[in-house]
């Protein structure tokens, strides 16, 4: 009787999920050439070939993706059994505070991960502002939260960076409408900065809209009344990303930062963990699991 090995499928299950083997290593905290080699002795021990490598890019074979299905089902058995024995370790109540351009797709994949491990512990997500989370972090009403910055502030730990992107209508017109017309809510962190590069610039802008409610923003934008400026990986599918060939200024990169890790709580640490290795493997271009990178 062969034995499969619980390491092995995790890693198999990363890779598959995670888009490659660079990303599946980052989110389980390994080597590549340990993830490679885990993947090997997995091949070995069934004697099917699960990854086809005979091209650039590697995909799973049939016999990949029919283990692909036991192979989740395992690790999340394994997983929650763990977490059923251990769970009078980890007890409570915590909360979490991002932005909600932030919270896809790291975040919900976080948020299974931590209740697998820790099912006792109720988790409250709370979508807000960066502006506004650092400030509930200061009065003690959340306790991690994620922010979008260009630097981290005092205790503040880097977790990624993207690109901060111009939107507007998809096959919108009116970022070259003069003066430029703005949709921002009145406490967007990207706010200030990007009306210092207008500025600098020497463009000329207007506000059109005066809110506090992100969803009258992009409806603002969708309906090609405005630009406003998201993180390149949380623009909707109603809107674009503008490729203004430099009629409009770089807006540079912003950091998604973390704040509160340090706490002395032992289960916060573990949830802390979790958003590091999240983030970390979602550095890159999404492959889906039927083409993955190497």
């Amino acid at each position: 009787m062969r034995n499969l090995d619980l390491t092995t499928l995790r890693s198999f299950v990363a890779v598959a999920e995670q888009g490659g083997v660079t990303r599946a290593a980052a989110a389980l905290n390994l080597t590549q050439s340990a993830v490679s080699m885990q993947l090997k002795r997995l091949e070995e021990l069934l004697g099917q070939d699960l990854l086809d490598r005979s091209n650039r890019r590697i995909a799973l074979t049939n016999s990949g993706e029919l283990l692909l299905t036991y192979a989740r089902r395992l690790v999340e058995l394994n997983d929650e059994a763990v977490g059923r024995l251990t769970d009078d370790v980890y007890e409570g109540e915590l909360i979490l505070g991002a932005p909600y351009d932030v919270i896809y797709p790291v975040v919900p994949q976080v948020l299974k991960r931590f209740n697998a491990l820790c099912p006792r512990v109720k988790v409250q997500l709370r979508s807000s502002t960066s502006l506004k989370l650092l400030e509930s972090l200061r009065r003690g009403e959340v306790d991690l939260i994620l922010t979008t910055e260009e630097a981290p502030g005092q205790g503040g730990e880097t977790l990624t960076e993207m690109p901060l992107r111009w939107v507007g209508a998809q096959g919108g017109l009116s970022w070259k409408r003069k003066p430029l017309k703005l949709a921002f809510c009145n406490v967007c962190i990207f706010r200030a900065g990007v009306l210092r590069k207008l500025d600098d610039a020497g463009i000329e802008w207007e506000m059109a809209v005066d809110s506090d409610d992100d969803r009258s923003v992009e409806a603002l934008i969708s309906a090609d009344l405005a630009v406003g400026a998201l993180l390149e990986d949380s623009v909707p599918p109603q809107l674009e990303a503008i490729q203004s060939c430099g009629a409009l200024p770089d807006l540079g990169i912003q950091k998604i930062n973390m704040y509160g890790a340090d706490s002395r709580k032992e289960v916060l640490g573990e949830l802390a963990d979790m958003l590091r290795q999240g983030f970390a493997a979602s550095r890159g271009p999404v492959a889906v699991p039927k083409a993955l990178t190497a």
